[in-house]
């Protein structure tokens, strides 16, 4: 693979490293279509800097959006998109699963230490 490919994997990659374009991603997933208004009142953001995050998007071709009269609809451009969102989401339970773990297990030992 050439570095080209590299570029645009980490541009693609670089869409979804804002917890806002990933609230967008998990919105665009459970109810398929929304309206920029649906988005605005589902996160709360301001409709100019929601307008930038889902240009963003589109740029990159994870979402495709429609207009309608006044009104402009997204939707995932690719359903597979959230199977790597999904992966990336069991990756980082598990991870936060073994921190817990490591976590309660010192808690213990610092417990059971006696004191001097």
């Amino acid at each position: 693979m050439d570095k080209e490919f590299y570029r645009r994997h980490a541009n693609l990659c670089g869409v979804f490293a804002h917890p806002l374009r990933l609230e967008l991603l998990h919105l665009l997933h459970e109810h398929g279509e929304c309206s920029v208004g649906d988005l605005v009142e589902a996160t709360g953001i301001r409709m100019a800097n929601l307008s930038q995050h889902l240009s963003i998007m589109r740029s990159t071709n994870i979402v495709h959006a429609r207009k309608e009269g006044s009104n402009v609809y997204y939707r995932l451009a690719d359903a597979r998109i959230i199977q790597a969102f999904d992966l990336i989401t069991e990756i980082m339970l598990s991870q936060m699963a073994r921190e817990e773990e490591l976590r309660r297990g010192f808690a213990e030992e610092l417990q059971n230490e006696p004191l001097p």
